[in-house]
């Protein structure tokens, strides 16, 4: 949950989290509108401004995925409010043809953009470093080093958006985003959460026509951009030395640590907008230096404005980054110290620099699981024994979500998994090409509404047999049970309507359509098996729905109401030690004792009984009923 010291008053210093920073920045800059689509490192962003969005009287969204989320909040800046749009990195990719046609017709009120970046992959399926989208749009980009910094960039960004008449790109990393640090709060700006939109078709309508004036004007604009950065207080020189070292972002922050444990003679050239790069400051940095180390993350978007500016103005001084500092993975403390002890011409292994003993652990492998309860597991579950009793030999197209845990043992029902939407879209080259195949696209509700509509009405139209696997627990649970569609609750916790997607499915003109309880096996069973044979025996798309609620969030309901779950057990007399339960199953409740037989970890069991289904030996038994509320809870 957010901290409700985003709300503090100003001059008090608080410790809040990266994205809380951001929101309080933005709400200090007078924000009236923001909107986004779930992903981790950028979830908490919008989360907290719907959690004062009442309160404050803006405006605030979950969005159905974030190309949406970036056209609703570029209007509201055409209409004259103040608006942000967050999503993570890969969600960029969604948004880029906005972002770009965005960037063509510049806004009229401040618009923020935050793609929250992910170097080394913590949660995500790449590493791309979105500065690059900044050089191709000519959107400026600011990366902050701090969650303090993050709030004032927010402020500052929305401004700066306003005032050159330009989206504003901002990209924390994980390790900003997600990290707690102290923030000195201002004052909040009165909101206009309201406005008009004035018509100016040769600006908004991007025909031919208007897009290459457009051009001419997007050219001249970045002219002033670039000159402006320079006067940013994000962008500062540290010193004077005959060696400099420039750092954006993140990486600033291990640069400055490490060069203080270092004790170097040495100058550091902060760069908070690394597109453009502040010429004229980095310029003045380096004029008399002999030689250049630039630290930043993933791609040398510094590093080759930089090595540009030098050739083309001629500069003796020799420029160096990714040699020393490498690509791939996130920076940290050691990394930068390692690079640029290298650069300096000194060993690392023979430079002491950390502060204190340290000790090398090798820490043991935590594997990540589906939770106790997850409607998946069951899902996964009744699936396989679907396929194996018709005997089908199928291609199991996956997606982004909870359900992605599906590829580990024992289930191992992904074989292909590309970005959100993607399994439905690959599905469909499968199904046609795939011999002897049976293709199986498995996709969670939140994703379905996300990018997974063009690709069933692609498969009606084009006759594709294939069955598309719903798996609906109500919520956008891996990012920490956002509502979407499928819920029937807003961003702003308003009472919303529910789309339930068998009707959607049906107006797509799938002809059949099964929905069934992942905790029922049976009726589980027989509804997948159904919906396969249909595809086999039609040749046509069908669809199946898993629909359970996402086990924690009921669980969180249920502590929250006083209302008691049911417990399961295992009768010692009758387990067989047949492994079924923990090696099949694999629920993280049901633990292996030292003979083999399973024992149920009651502080765990969220009481879905599934597991007594499973268990062929009537093993395990419902040893408490839990309150009557108990299964109204799940929808």
């Amino acid at each position: 949950m957010p901290s409700p010291e985003v709300l503090g008053p100003p001059g008090a210093e608080v410790l809040l989290l990266g994205n809380e920073a951001i929101a309080r920045g933005a709400l200090e800059a007078g924000l009236g509108f923001a909107s986004a689509y779930p992903g981790t490192p950028s979830t908490e962003i919008v989360e907290t401004l719907a959690s004062v969005a009442k309160k404050l009287g803006i405006y605030v969204e979950w969005s159905t995925n974030e190309k949406v989320a970036l056209e609703a909040a570029f209007a509201a800046s055409a209409s004259g409010v103040r608006a942000l749009a967050a999503m993570k990195h890969v969600g960029l990719n969604v948004a880029a043809d906005a972002f770009m046609s965005i960037s063509y017709v510049g806004v009229r009120s401040g618009l923020l953009i935050v793609s929250a970046e992910d170097p080394s992959m913590w949660s995500s399926q790449n590493e791309q470093d979105n500065r690059f989208y900044g050089m191709m749009a000519y959107v400026p980009v600011f990366e902050p080093h701090s969650p303090a910094e993050a709030k004032e960039m927010a402020a500052t960004a929305l401004d700066f958006s306003e005032k050159l008449g330009t989206p504003i790109l901002m990209t924390p990393t994980t390790r900003v985003s997600h990290t707690r640090g102290p923030v000195k709060l201002g004052q909040l700006r009165p909101r206009a959460p309201k406005g008009y939109f004035k018509k100016d078709p040769k600006r908004f309508t991007l025909i031919p026509a208007h897009a290459r004036e457009r051009r001419k004007a997007i050219i001249e604009r970045w002219m002033r951009v670039k000159e402006a950065v320079n006067d940013l207080p994000f962008n500062r020189v540290e010193g004077s030395s005959r060696v400099v070292i420039v750092a954006s972002g993140i990486s600033y922050a291990y640069v400055r640590e490490a060069v203080d444990r270092l004790g170097l003679d040495v100058a550091v050239a902060k760069v908070g907008t690394p597109v453009p790069l502040p010429a004229r400051l980095v310029r003045e940095a380096i004029a008399g230096a002999e030689r250049v180390l630039v630290v930043e993350e993933l791609e040398p978007v510094v590093e080759m404005q930089l090595k540009d500016l030098v050739a083309s103005e001629g500069l003796d001084v020799e420029v160096h980054g990714k040699d020393y500092v490498g690509y791939e993975g996130e920076m940290t403390l050691d990394r930068a110290a390692r690079a640029i002890l290298e650069f300096m011409g000194k060993n690392p292994l023979e430079t002491p620099w950390r502060a204190g003993n340290t000790v090398d652990l090798e820490l043991p492998e935590r594997p990540p699981a589906m939770c106790p309860g997850c409607p998946h597991r069951a899902t996964y579950f009744a699936l396989r024994k679907a396929v194996n009793s018709l005997s089908l030999k199928a291609v199991y197209s996956g997606d982004i979500g909870c359900y992605s845990l599906g590829v580990l043992p024992p289930f191992q029902e992904q074989d292909l998994i590309l970005e959100m939407g993607g399994s439905i879209g690959a599905a469909n080259g499968l199904a046609r090409v795939a011999e002897g195949q049976v293709a199986i696209a498995i996709i969670g509700d939140s994703t379905f509404y996300h990018a997974g509509l063009p690709a069933l009405a692609n498969a009606v139209y084009n006759g594709n047999p294939l069955l598309v696997l719903v798996m609906d627990n109500r919520v956008t649970a891996m990012t920490g049970e956002q509502p979407n569609p499928s819920t029937g609750i807003t961003a702003m916790g308003e009472k919303a309507r529910w789309i339930p997607i068998e009707d959607v499915a049906r107006g797509l003109g799938v002809e059949k359509v099964v929905v069934f309880d992942p905790y029922n096996l049976k009726e589980a069973f027989n509804a997948l098996r159904d919906a396969l044979k249909y595809v086999v025996d039609n040749k046509k798309p069908a669809v199946a729905v898993a629909r359970r609620a996402c086990s924690l969030y009921i669980d969180r309901i249920a502590r929250r109401r006083g209302v008691e779950t049911p417990l399961y057990a295992v009768v010692e007399d009758k387990c067989t030690a047949c492994g079924i339960c923990y090696n099949a199953f694999t629920c993280p409740a049901i633990m292996v004792k030292s003979d083999g037989k399973a024992w149920i970890d009651p502080d765990l069991c969220t009481g879905c009984g599934v597991c007594a289904q499973v268990c062929p030996f009537n093993a395990i038994v419902k040893v408490r009923e839990g309150s009557p509320e108990w299964e109204k809870l799940w929808f």
